[in-house]
């Protein structure tokens, strides 16, 4: 792949607001693995590496929604709480970069990422002719559920915490309404409540931006493509032009030009991602996008005025990639038996990188004493 459409692919990986990846496409070939590289990845598997007792460092298969899918669980403690993390994308798992931020969060609690239906190195375990029918909203959300079942029992947990971040809210939003036993909190990190209201919201910080700048391409692209959303069907082309410019003025890496070369080269040094997995990404992103985008513009749960269980929100003060305003409208007006709204000052839509100490240490005093109450 070019570079042109490398960088077209990477505009369409935030494209569907929640990072849908992209990992830069790598052939065979072309697979970083020279000594630097095996070295470097060597360190940083090294200082993963769960070594206390009582610990739980586990990457493995299991049978979710009638196909094998990966779950990566770590944690420096078994008591802790567990979190079952649903990732971005569609098809953009975490578990190539958490080695980046998750570390310190693993002394609290026993993070679980699990590789979606179509996405890293699920992707891998299934033919894509055996689950094309099955990339539907409400399949993901029966996994997500699924998951939450097999890791309490096997854990030995009354229940979790469930936490997703940009796609990840919408399936982590549904099955917290429809299964709340199981979750004693959800925590929504860059999270999607209207699709529409997102992409409006999202078009309108680009073209502020570009006419502020004088951006005269940008301002002649976004144009294009105007009224956004409006009532032309929502293509392809049309969300690559609409994310492009709001990302390149920092809407989803804050007060960075373009994106998030950390996040998206992760894999490269990631202990638990070779090259083919790190493939995978891509093509489980190009597998699921165009099946997955019709019920995505969609999602809509403004109407959610009463929500069963404790919920905090975490929001990007620079977030126009799954803009804040609309979370804290719904938060608001909500009705929980606890809510709670976070800002973070200095992050756009990737929060747990941007600001990792801030994500902790709102977990330990918004989210984990939700867990551990004397009652339970």
């Amino acid at each position: 792949m070019s570079f042109a459409g490398t960088v077209t692919m990477r505009i369409y990986a935030a494209v569907l607001l929640f990072l849908v990846t992209l990992y830069p496409q790598v052939n065979a070939e072309e697979c970083p693995a020279g000594k630097s590289y095996e070295q470097a990845r060597a360190v940083v598997r090294d200082l993963q590496r769960i070594v206390a007792p009582g610990g739980v460092d586990e990457s493995y298969t299991t049978t979710i929604g009638g196909i094998k899918q990966w779950l990566n669980v770590r944690g420096q403690d078994r008591s802790n709480p567990i979190i079952l993390f649903l990732h971005g994308g569609p098809a953009a798992p975490l578990t190539p970069s958490i080695w980046e931020f998750q570390r310190p969060i693993e002394e609290y609690f026993t993070v679980v990422n699990w590789d979606q239906r179509g996405a890293g190195k699920t992707y891998l375990e299934a033919k894509p002719g055996e689950i094309s029918d099955s990339i539907h909203i409400d399949r993901y959300v029966k996994d997500a559920i699924e998951v939450a079942e097999f890791i309490r029992q096997r854990y030995g947990k009354n229940k979790v915490i469930l936490m997703g971040h940009s796609w990840g809210t919408v399936i982590g939003m549904k099955a917290a309404l429809v299964r709340p036993d199981l979750f004693y909190a959800y925590v929504g990190i860059g999270q999607v409540i209207n699709t529409p209201d997102n992409e409006r919201l999202s078009f309108q910080y680009g073209l502020d931006q570009a006419r502020a700048h004088n951006n005269a391409e940008a301002i002649a692209e976004l144009n294009s493509i105007a009224p956004y959303p409006g009532n032309t069907p929502i293509t392809r082309e049309r969300i690559i032009i609409a994310r492009k410019w709001p990302q390149f003025y920092g809407g989803l890496s804050a007060y960075r030009d373009g994106g998030a070369k950390y996040y998206f080269d992760a894999p490269l040094l990631s202990p638990e991602y070779d090259c083919k997995s790190a493939q995978a990404v891509d093509q489980g992103s190009l597998f699921t996008l165009d099946r997955i985008l019709p019920e995505f513009l969609q999602v809509d749960y403004k109407q959610v005025h009463k929500f069963p269980i404790p919920v905090v929100m975490f929001m990007g003060r620079h977030d126009y990639t799954t803009p804040s305003a609309p979370t804290a409208a719904w938060l608001e007006q909500v009705d929980a038996p606890y809510k709670k709204g976070v800002w973070f000052e200095r992050s756009a839509h990737m929060i747990p990188w941007e600001e990792p100490g801030k994500t902790l240490t709102s977990l330990l005093e918004y989210v984990r004493p939700l867990a551990i109450p004397a009652s339970r």
